[in-house]
């Protein structure tokens, strides 16, 4: 069975020396990716991140509406579910606050109404899909299916003409540098390289 087929259901362990592969959509799949200043907080968001939970970053891409990132933590204990919320929260943070300001008609459609409480959402509810990753090759599968995203959607004829990508970075279209990988003796950029 194809690795894409098989989603995972139960939340992923926190297991020393995996990658995670993460799958995050917006709320009720609206297209607020399309917008660059979004894509910009988000590509901050995520380096912060990186920085702050010491994660290696192999591979990315930002669709109209989901991401996808393969990453994998360099320390032996961490929380994969405080590492998505700390590239998550900042950018539902930013996004709303820009829709306040300048787009207020927005507001209606993020809001959900829980009993007494009422939130604003940018992305849809829940972890979304998180992936462990024991196996190199399946790490490499990985990174050319995310890079293959806007390719097989049709958004661009080749992977690396995709601004918001870490195939797109390999051109210089943006400035998150993804990690060299390293795991279990495989070294290298992407696919073919190193």
């Amino acid at each position: 069975m194809h690795w894409r087929k098989r989603r995972m259901r139960r939340p992923a362990a926190n297991a020393p020396g995996h990658a995670h592969e993460l799958t995050f959509s917006c709320f009720r799949r609206f297209t607020f990716l399309q917008a660059e200043r979004t894509c910009q907080w988000l590509a901050d968001a995520l380096d912060a991140a990186r920085r702050e939970f010491d994660f290696a970053l192999w591979a990315y891409v930002f669709m109209p509406e989901h991401v996808h990132i393969l990453l994998r933590p360099r320390q032996p204990e961490y929380d994969i579910a405080a590492i998505l919320k700390a590239i998550k929260q900042p950018v539902g943070t930013q996004a709303i606050k820009y829709m306040r300001q300048h787009a207020p008609e927005w507001l209606a459609r993020i809001t959900v109404k829980k009993g007494t409480k009422v939130e604003r959402r940018l992305w849809q509810a829940g972890g979304g899909f998180d992936r462990n990753v024991a196996d190199p090759r399946l790490a490499l599968l990985m990174i050319d299916y995310i890079h293959a995203n806007p390719v097989r959607r049709k958004l661009a004829l080749k992977a690396e003409d995709w601004k918001w990508s870490s195939a797109g970075w390999l051109e210089g279209k943006n400035s998150l540098r993804p990690d060299p990988i390293d795991f279990g003796g495989l070294t290298s950029f992407f696919r073919g390289e190193g």
